[in-house]
Order: C-alpha cells, then sequence, then structure tokens
C-alpha cells in the first residue's frame, strides 16, 4: 500500500498539462515515448541474478529522461513497467516494480542533470561524461542499493543475502550502464540533437 500511494504520487506530481497537451498534438512525441518504453522493457528483460527478484538489468533511464524530460519519462517508464508486467513474473508487486526501476531512477537523474546544469560549466563534453555517463552509472549503483534496502524492509531477504548476493552488483553494474547511456546520448546529440529535450544548443556548443 505505502509503495502504491508513494508511486501513484511521484506520478501525479509529473503531470503537466502543457506538455501532454502537446504530446497527444504531436505523433512524434507520441512516438519518443512509445519508442523509449518498448527499449526500456526490452533491456529489463534482459537479466541476469542468483536469487529471485535480485536481478540486475540495464536501466536506461537516465538516457531517456535526457531524451523527454522527466514529465514524460516516467510516462514512458510506466508503459516499460506495464509491458514487463504482461511478459514476466513480479514476486513483488507491480507497482514496487514501477517504483524501484522507473520512478525513483527517472527522479535520480533528473536531479543529477539540474545539477550539472546550474554548477558545471554548460559544455558538449560535460554534457555527454557527467550528465549521461557518470549519472547514469550512479543511478545503477543507487537502484542497486535502494532495491536492496526495499526488499530488506519488507522481509523478503535478510540483510546478509543482501549484502553477499546482490548489492556487490552496484560495483559491477556501474561501468556498463554509464557506457551504453553514454554511448547513446553521444549518438543522439551529434546526429539527432533536436530529439534530446534537455540538451541546447546554444548553451552546450556556443560557447
Amino acid at each position: 500500500m505505502t509503495t502504491f500511494v508513494f508511486a501513484l504520487l511521484a506520478f501525479v506530481l509529473s503531470l503537466d498539462k502543457q506538455q501532454y497537451e502537446t504530446l497527444i498534438k504531436t505523433p512524434q512525441r507520441q512516438i519518443g515515448v512509445l519508442s523509449c518504453a518498448l527499449v526500456m522493457a526490452l533491456l529489463w528483460q534482459i537479466k541476469a541474478g542468483i536469487l529471485p527478484n535480485l536481478n540486475i538489468h540495464i536501466l536506461a533511464v537516465t538516457t531517456v529522461t535526457l531524451v523527454l524530460g522527466w514529465h514524460l519519462s516516467l510516462l514512458s517508464t510506466l508503459l516499460a513497467a506495464i509491458l514487463c508486467y504482461f511478459f514476466a513474473s513480479f514476486e513483488v508487486s507491480f507497482f514496487s516494480f514501477w517504483l524501484l526501476n522507473g520512478i525513483l531512477p527517472v527522479y535520480l537523474s533528473y536531479a543529477l542533470f539540474v545539477l550539472c546544469y546550474h554548477y558545471l560549466p554548460r559544455h558538449f563534453f560535460i554534457y555527454i561524461f557527467v550528465c549521461a555517463f557518470i549519472s547514469a552509472g550512479l543511478v545503477a549503483a543507487i537502484k542497486i542499493i535502494l532495491s536492496a534496502t526495499y526488499y530488506w524492509s519488507i522481509g523478503l531477504y535478510d540483510w546478509y543475502v543482501l549484502t553477499s548476493n546482490y548489492m556487490f552488483y552496484a560495483v559491477i553494474m556501474w561501468f556498463p550502464e554509464a557506457m551504453l547511456n553514454g554511448m547513446a546520448v553521444t549518438l543522439l546529440i551529434t546526429y539527432r540533437p533536436q530529439w534530446v529535450r534537455t540538451f541546447y544548443d546554444k548553451e552546450y556548443l556556443d560557447r
């Protein structure tokens, strides 16, 4: 019940009338949201782990957040979670899955972007290496730690099992997550910068 309330509140806070009106009127943006959802759903199904729920997989949420912005990226993660729900079995509730894999990573990714935007030089390579590469790695590591804490809090696993079988993945997974997101964002802002909502040409290139 707590995760349902928290997930619902986090999503309601993201609702923006202007952005959703634009989404309804713009087929290209609809395709972007659906495409991102499909890619995330596919990546979330390519997973490895030792025990049920203690799985690791590429999130790709940081790239989606930079491309769509945090409002629409939350919608995209909801669609991805729904796809996963119909094609996979969950030991935890749907809202717990969405919260851990979608909502929290989106908020973390956007918070890190905002910090970079306001406190670091607005440069092309800063955007790639900090906003995309480093941020994605941090989000992946934090997601694993938060998931472990959640599983421990609901009594699904004890702390020893989590530390010995799951939390060490935070050290392993940060690099592939960072590499994939960094490469994806680099390609997008090189060939299709107009698709990346948080990349501002005049600020990141004309300096």
